[in-house]
């Protein structure tokens, strides 16, 4: 039957289509769009793996033309896309001609680059602020950050944007304020968001900690501890190793504030505003772990935090299933020189003339840790072909051809690593052995010792756990981290302990320190089964201690599956033999990826001897590999700073050929 639809209304015809026949390809059409919309949501953030770099913006006139020809650079050397950070004038001029942050004048070239880089497809991300920790020159008074004793001097932030203005830095106790510090950033990126999907970015934790309060906090420590911290404030007595439970008391409450007022609020508000989060939790007085799950893309950085360090992120994003790790890399690599030097003009030792084998070393190093998204620090916003501006603290990528950090050795060395990164994304990351994180150690062992903060003078506590590591003897089993809050939600059954996203075969433990409720946790999952390795009894942290404490471990330690004696945890690993190189390994179905980074990396320091990459003659390891049933003895050969990376299936192992040498030294 013909249908005259021009005779029909809008309504009837929608009728006429449910009606009949016709509604099957309605449905059809929303099963696609359905399936459209789950695919976006699914996709991997950061599909390409191609390396971004964060793009320092000097405050001054951006021109679009110079926004459109950078971006071109980027794409064409290899670059999967940017990180736009907003800084100072070059130079700390205070005459720069500049739009407002935040103004319609400031955004205007935001929206262009979002808009060239979309064509071209790259990546478009955002620090989300100017500088950091997060500041703003509008901020009110009572929404800056405070300790116990100061309200207006720990809250200044000299070199922003707006330089010479004086910003406040927020609050980071505070969600409300949070809230209203997101309301403005989310005004002034507004269209930015719009697109393919960007994401905002939160730099490591530059906020000082040292007797940091907000309102109510007093109030929440009495209601989570029973006693009054107020005492030990006003006395300056809180850091005292006599008050080593107290200070325990105090970063348990202070953790809880920074995860529910900070972190948890900066990624809801991304995923509100159509965004992800990108984190580095670095240096926040918190649960690192649990911190790096909040956010959508858990991200380290090196060597100024030893690639050890990327561990606790890369364990976090395998717990909560983040594909995702990434790390800004090369940040200070052979040292640190300040901005006010020589007037605003500070340069990092041999900025500009950095060994690429040197800087393979670093990113090899993260990649046996488990980072898989190299984010570059970083690319100063110049005209193409020019070097006038540069960032004090980083490693110098330049379009200007007389810069090491350009050309073909440049991209050779980005589709390097892409070709890693790729791999490393493959499947999930594996691992047999579960280690208990010593958070309750670091919290209980209070700052830094002297040696420490005289090479480091931004390290603040030993609650930031730079130095962290997994037990050799185990590393062909890949560990990875776990902590409290992921034990409670855990069981043990088939002879797996599942945890989080993860699974193992057995749990290590080696801390001077323990909650209650972990110590009971880990009772639990002894009893069903789990073996568990404790090197020695672990004291309880804290001023409030439980009765039973010992009676449990007593019960633990009776438990057969329960052993101060390593040979408790099931062999063989999946990669064994004397002098194991740092590695990390990703299972796809049945199926090993083995990245084996050159064994030099691992023992890399900050600050990094200029050339040291080239002390490497080669070296030769004898592994043994245990899989698919088999066990097969394997030579691992590495050239002069080469790494190597491993396919290991049903069928046998495989040499992935990387087919990358950095140049070769060039004279600083």
């Amino acid at each position: 039957m013909s249908v005259n639809y021009k005779r029909w209304g809008v309504d009837a015809l929608i009728r006429h289509i449910i009606d009949t026949s016709m509604k099957r390809y309605l449905i059809l059409l929303l099963s696609v769009m359905a399936l459209c919309s789950c695919a976006e949501q699914n996709k991997r953030l950061y599909d390409s793996c191609k390396p971004l770099t964060r793009w320092w913006w000097f405050s001054s006139q951006i021109e679009r033309s110079d926004v459109r020809d950078q971006l071109i650079w980027l794409k064409d050397h290899g670059f999967g896309g940017v990180e736009i950070a907003w800084v100072y004038p070059m130079f700390l001029k205070e005459d720069t001609p500049h739009p407002d942050f935040l103004s319609p004048e400031w955004r205007e070239p935001v929206l262009y680059a979002k808009h060239v880089a979309d064509s071209i497809g790259l990546t478009c991300d955002y620090t989300y602020g100017t500088l950091w920790p997060f500041n703003d020159v509008n901020l009110p008074a009572g929404d800056a950050t405070r300790t116990y004793f100061d309200t207006v001097n720990v809250a200044r932030r000299l070199r922003t944007w707006d330089h010479p203005r004086e910003a406040r830095i927020l609050n980071h106790l505070d969600r409300n304020a949070f809230a209203r510090y997101a309301e403005r950033m989310d005004k002034g990126l507004g269209d930015a968001y719009k697109g393919t999907k960007s994401g905002v970015f939160v730099d490591s934790w530059e906020v000082k900690t040292a007797y940091i309060w907000t309102p109510g906090f007093g109030e929440t420590f009495r209601k989570e501890h029973g006693y009054d911290i107020e005492p030990y404030m006003q006395e300056k007595t809180l850091r005292d190793s006599t008050n080593a439970d107290i200070y325990y008391d105090y970063m348990k409450t202070l953790s809880g504030y920074v995860l529910e007022e900070f972190y948890k609020p900066f990624a809801d508000n991304a995923t509100s505003n159509g965004a992800y989060s990108r984190a580095q939790c670095a240096g926040a007085p918190t649960d690192l772990l649990t911190a790096y799950t909040l956010v959508d893309i858990p991200e380290s950085e090196a060597i100024l935090y030893e690639p050890s360090f990327s561990r606790i992120a890369a364990s976090a994003a395998t717990l909560s299933r983040k594909d995702a790790v990434s790390a800004e890399t090369f940040t200070c690599a052979y040292g640190w020189t300040g901005l006010s030097h020589q007037g605003g003009r500070g340069r990092s030792p041999h900025q500009g003339e950095e060994q690429i084998a040197d800087l393979k070393l670093i990113c090899d190093a993260l990649f046996a840790n488990g980072v898989n998204q190299i984010i570059w620090h970083g690319f100063p916003f110049n005209k193409v072909g020019r070097s006038d501006n540069w960032f004090y603290t980083t490693c110098e990528i330049s379009t200007n051809p007389e810069r090491s950090l350009s050309g073909e050795p440049l991209t050779s060395f980005n589709r390097y690593m892409t070709k890693v990164s790729n791999y490393m994304r493959r499947g999930k990351s594996y691992s047999e052995l579960a280690v208990y994180m010593p958070l309750e150690d670091s919290w209980m062992s209070g700052d830094y010792p002297a040696e420490v903060t005289a090479k480091m003078r931004w390290a603040r506590g030993q609650y930031e756990l730079r130095y962290i590591t997994v037990p050799e003897e185990f590393k062909g089993m890949q560990p990875l981290w776990v902590n409290g809050k992921f034990l409670s939600d855990s069981n043990f059954r088939e002879g797996r302990l599942y945890c989080g996203d993860a699974s193992f075969s057995a749990l290590y433990v080696d801390v001077d320190y323990m909650e209650y409720e972990s110590l009971k946790d880990i009772l639990k999952l002894a009893r069903e089964g789990l073996p568990v390795y404790i090197s020695h009894k672990p004291k309880e942290p804290g001023f409030n201690k439980h009765p039973d404490y010992d009676s449990v471990l007593q019960e633990i330690f009776a438990i057969e599956n329960v052993s101060s004696d390593k040979a408790v945890i099931p062999q063989p690993a999946l990669v064994e033999g004397e002098r194991l190189p740092d590695m990390w390994c990703r299972q796809e179905g049945d199926d090993y990826y083995v990245f084996f980074a050159n064994p030099l990396s691992s023992t890399i320091k900050y600050p990094l001897e200029y050339g040291y990459a080239f002390t490497d003659t080669g070296s030769t390891r004898q592994i043994r590999i245990n899989h698919h049933g088999v066990s097969e003895p394997y030579t691992l050969v590495f050239p002069p700073t080469g790494s190597l990376l491993l396919h290991i299936s049903k069928a046998g192992i495989e040499n992935i050929d990387l087919d990358y040498t950095p140049p070769a030294p060039r004279q600083s």
